[in-house]
């Protein structure tokens, strides 16, 4: 009976009904024929009652469970299932409709729960790097307002100061405008194909101060010399290498390294690898590393400068290649960006 639907139930509540009373008419005595037009009329009449009461009983408190979990005011075609195909569902399938429902719920609201918690982080964060530089700017011109204006060489050290926080602010508000682009699919690819290891090299040249101030050496790995022309939007990817060359620079180690690699991994996929033999990244951090703003407690002790949305910005940028970002490290040996793009022209 698990599986009936409403129709066999109301025959299978109907037969014994008209048979007990046929039954009745015939040990009485009335004779068989009447026994059996009884046990037929009370059979099809009793199939009617329950049926018609399951219908409207039944399976309009059904209906109203179905409304109130969708909440969508039913089509045509939504109406025509409420009356033709729901009443031939057994319960525990009506049953099983609900939980299904309950649990996409309760993993909205989970969804909703963390995107709650990610939002408070976020301003936090936003606000913070706000204040920093905010505050920088308004004791310097406060200090210049009060008298040190008239002073030559604190007047020049104090407006460039300044200028710096200015920047800051700046270039926070252009990785912002940046990564909120990116999300939204408004910033068009101008794919091309381009040499890898020249674009390496040059972000590597375009850097060299930053390198040579904690003298980090930047080089292609050996063996991985040979041109590789990979097809992208070579300005953004840029980007992603400036970003991951930047960070391995802030987390390096004095007279460390930073090397470049490329790899072609099936003649049609180029892999692109960032590595360094840095403090390394501890591993509670890893799931958390591309998001907004976020820091590591190394991050957070060394005070490095930057917006913080660097990783995040190449997430996104890689993925709007419809790749994929990667990364491994180990504490105190070092860690390994890594990503992968076409070796051909994307159809």
């Amino acid at each position: 009976m698990k599986n009936f639907s409403p129709h066999q139930l109301s025959i299978l509540a109907a037969l014994p009904i008209g048979f007990l009373a046929g039954m009745a008419v015939y040990i009485f005595g009335d004779g068989i024929i009447s026994s059996l037009a009884l046990f037929i009329s009370l059979t099809i009449v009793a199939y009617i009652i329950i049926r018609f009461t399951i219908d409207q009983f039944v399976y309009r408190k059904i209906k109203l469970i179905y409304k109130l979990i969708y909440q969508t005011k039913a089509s045509k075609k939504e109406e025509f299932y409420y009356k033709k195909i729901l009443p031939q569902k057994s319960i525990e399938e009506v049953s099983e409709d609900v939980e299904e429902w309950a649990v996409q719920h309760r993993e909205e609201i989970d969804l909703l729960r963390k995107n709650e918690i990610f939002r408070k982080e976020f301003l936090l964060n936003l606000s913070h790097e706000l204040k920093t530089p905010i505050f920088a700017i308004q004791g310097y011109i406060d200090t210049l307002l009060e008298g040190a204006i008239n002073n030559p060489e604190v007047n020049k050290k104090f407006l460039g100061n300044a200028s710096k926080n200015t920047d800051r602010l700046v270039n926070l508000v252009d990785d912002l405008d940046e990564i909120t682009k990116l999300e939204s699919g408004e910033q068009l690819l101008l794919t091309e194909g381009f040499v890898i290891q020249d674009l390496i090299k040059e972000v590597f040249e375009s850097l060299s101060i930053k390198a040579d101030e904690k003298t980090i050496r930047c080089y292609i790995k050996k063996g991985c010399e040979m041109p590789l022309t990979v097809y992208g939007d070579k300005k953004k990817i840029r980007q992603v290498l400036v970003n991951l060359i930047d960070n391995s620079l802030k987390y390096g180690k004095e007279n460390g390294t930073i090397e470049g690699s490329a790899y072609s991994i099936d003649g049609k996929n180029i892999l692109i690898e960032i590595s360094d033999n840095g403090y390394g990244i501890a591993e509670e951090h890893l799931p958390r590393i591309f998001e907004r703003f976020y820091r590591t407690d190394l991050a957070r002790t060394r005070k490095v400068g930057g917006s913080g949305l660097g990783l995040s910005i190449a997430k996104h940028i890689i993925e709007a290649h419809k790749e994929t970002i990667h990364v491994r490290t180990k504490k105190d040996v070092g860690t390994t960006f890594g990503f992968t793009l076409p070796s051909i022209r994307p159809a």
